[in-house]
């Protein structure tokens, strides 16, 4: 069986509630990834959500708010999903279509170990499954 671990990408980092945007961003450019899990000031294995390139753009530029100033805890909002490594690929999708979310963290012994996005899939699942996630995901509902 397929498991999360299997096609995740490793390396997935964390950006501390506290953070400024503008620092977010220079982690995205050094990871080369467009998603940070943020984690609870002080905690660093408790997610309190995630924040994406676009979290930044639409929740803080676009509104003529200063990145410097901002921070990822201020964007942090709903419940945070994540999945464990060993979960199969199809609990994987399911977890993925019933939230709609297009990244999904991935961990282990409770422990960040990695993150799955939707590059990931495209690398690991067939065309038919990949239109039959992305139509779900992308539902407009």
């Amino acid at each position: 069986m397929t498991t999360a671990k299997d096609i995740m990408h490793t390396g997935a980092t964390w950006i501390p509630a506290h953070e400024t945007l503008d620092r977010a961003a220079q982690l995205m450019r050094e990871h080369h990834v467009g998603a940070l899990p943020i984690s609870a000031s002080g905690e660093q294995d408790r997610m309190i959500g995630i924040l994406t390139d676009r979290d930044i753009v639409l929740g803080c530029v676009a509104e003529g708010r200063d990145p410097s100033e901002v921070t990822a805890g201020d964007l942090a909002h709903g419940t945070p999903r994540w999945i464990d490594s060993d979960a199969s690929v199809d609990m994987v999708l399911e977890e993925m279509q019933t939230h709609q979310i297009r990244r999904l963290p991935v961990v282990e012994n409770k422990k960040l170990i990695g993150m799955i996005s939707e590059a990931d899939l495209a690398r690991h699942l067939s065309d038919e499954q990949l239109a039959c996630w992305m139509e779900k995901v992308y539902a407009r509902g």
